[in-house]
């Protein structure tokens, strides 16, 4: 069966049990299209892949859902509510944690204090100090919390035995983690992952991608993955959309999906 969709694909979840809703999304930087009529949907709890070679328009998705890029027409509907021209924290306060291509901790504090960062949102909204005197007494008692929190989401995640390391002690592979665990701290339920398999050994990719479904399934979230390694993407997601130059081109399966002759075309010349 094919996998391949139209031009303007349908999209598949229902009102009802779609988490996430991408409308019709255009967008350009001058004549250049980076998003053109991108249209899926994402179901509760699911883990979605977003391949495509590169220049698809993967981190320009992104950026649109997390608020750094705002298109020139669509609709992005989080939960049934509107999060177009919202503001970055605005939509991170509704819910939708990110982690980032590149490497966004602070290299030169622990693992701890990088990961209460990702938490401050939830007290205090953009940090500026972390660390600072808290006078307040509802700022003591928050601050508490959150140290309490972090500490059971380091447990959770296996990175406890680290919580006093500088980040820039660690391995590429355990800096990953500490950047998915800052992104957990703000208790999100959809939570976009950016190509983290990258710079990653095979055995490093693996356990990654058992760590995604084990924080995807213990804390009930929705997933999205922008990802370019395959095999992370056939063993651990539940569905795959493809993308190249901004469209939509397939969608389903990912086993089926990467099969698909027009999504092996788009790749064609790629080293992905």
């Amino acid at each position: 069966m094919s996998m391949v969709v139209p031009a303007r694909p349908k999209i598949e979840a229902t009102v009802e049990n779609a988490v996430f809703v991408v409308d019709d999304v255009h967008l350009s930087f001058g004549g250049i299209v980076a998003l053109n009529a991108l249209t899926f949907s994402v179901t509760k709890g699911e883990l979605c892949a977003v391949i495509g070679p590169n220049g698809a328009g993967k981190s320009s998705l992104f950026n649109v859902i997390s608020g750094v890029y705002k298109p020139s027409h669509g609709s992005v509907r989080y939960r049934g509510e509107e999060i177009l021209g919202r503001a970055p924290h605005q939509i991170a306060a509704l819910g939708v944690g990110r982690t980032f291509q590149n490497l966004a901790v602070v290299p030169a504090m622990t693992v701890l204090d990088n990961v209460l960062l990702g938490g401050h949102l939830r007290y205090r909204g953009p940090l500026t100090v972390l660390g600072g005197v808290l006078r307040l007494r509802g700022e003591v008692k928050a601050e508490r919390r959150l140290r309490t929190d972090a500490h059971e989401l380091l447990e959770r995640i296996g990175l406890a035995h680290l919580a006093g390391e500088e980040v820039s002690s660690l391995s590429y592979g355990w800096q990953k983690r500490v950047e998915i665990a800052r992104a957990m701290m703000s208790k999100p339920s959809l939570l976009l992952v950016d190509e983290p398999a990258g710079g990653l050994t095979q055995d490093e990719v693996h356990e990654l991608g058992a760590l995604l479904r084990g924080v995807r399934d213990e804390f009930e979230l929705t997933m999205l993955l922008v990802e370019h390694h395959m095999g992370l993407v056939t063993s651990f997601a539940d569905r795959c959309v493809v993308m190249s130059a901004g469209a939509l081109i397939a969608d389903g399966r990912p086993a089926e999906v990467v099969r698909d002759p027009v999504v092996v075309a788009a790749y064609l010349g790629e080293d992905d």
